[in-house]
Parts: structure tokens; sequence; C-alpha cells
């Protein structure tokens, strides 16, 4: 698939494997809320420059990009877009992670915990 299929066919950049979301999915009926959506975001921060935030979002803001999955939706604002296009996420559920965790094309580089890149 090209670059120009992903953005055509998913306008967030951001794909979810089927763990992570099953996971998202169990996590929004455990809220048992319906107007929640997946907002991911990258904010300036971190020990590497950008960071990632991932959490349940009731709000819209203008330009966001919206992906639907069975059940729920992925949100990412505008600006947020160019950074994680590409980008996969998945959840982590071993012993010595558990998590969401986030495989992104886009990072030079990152800083040991995961959380930050630039």
């Amino acid at each position: 698939m090209t670059d120009t299929q992903t953005e055509t066919t998913n306008p967030t950049g951001v794909t979810l494997t089927d763990f992570a979301a099953g996971k998202v999915k169990a996590l929004l009926e455990q809220e048992g809320r319906d107007d929640l959506r997946l907002r991911v975001a990258v904010q300036p921060g971190g020990c590497s420059g950008l960071r990632y935030q991932l959490f349940f979002d009731e709000r819209s803001l203008d330009g966001d990009q919206v992906q639907g999955y069975d059940g729920f939706e992925v949100v990412v604002d505008r600006m947020s877009v160019p950074y994680l296009t590409g980008a996969s996420i998945d959840f982590a559920d071993r012993i010595d992670a558990q998590g969401f965790t986030i495989d992104n094309p886009n990072a030079g580089g990152s800083c040991a915990c995961g959380d930050s890149f630039h």
C-alpha cells in the first residue's frame, strides 16, 4: 500500500492492531460511555522532544481526522497527523511490559522508555 492509499483509506494515518483495537473496545465498555473516542496526539515534551498522548476524549476539535473501528473511533488532531502517518499502535500484555505501544516510522530516535521521540 502506498502512502497515498494509506492517507485516502485512513485519514488519521494511524492503524491499530486487532489486539489493540480489542483492548480499546474493552476499556470503552468498562467506561460505560458511547461518546468517547481514542485520541492519539503528539505534544512537545519528553526527553527526546516530542511525546505521545493516548487518551479517551469526548471533544471534537477543528481539523480532527477520524478513523472508524468496530465499535469506536480513533481521532488525531491535524497538527499530529504528519508525525503519526504510518504509525501502528499495539497493546503489550507481558510480564515485562503492559500497555499501548507505538511503532512510528517517522521517529528518528526515541527515549529509553519509548514515551517520547524526535
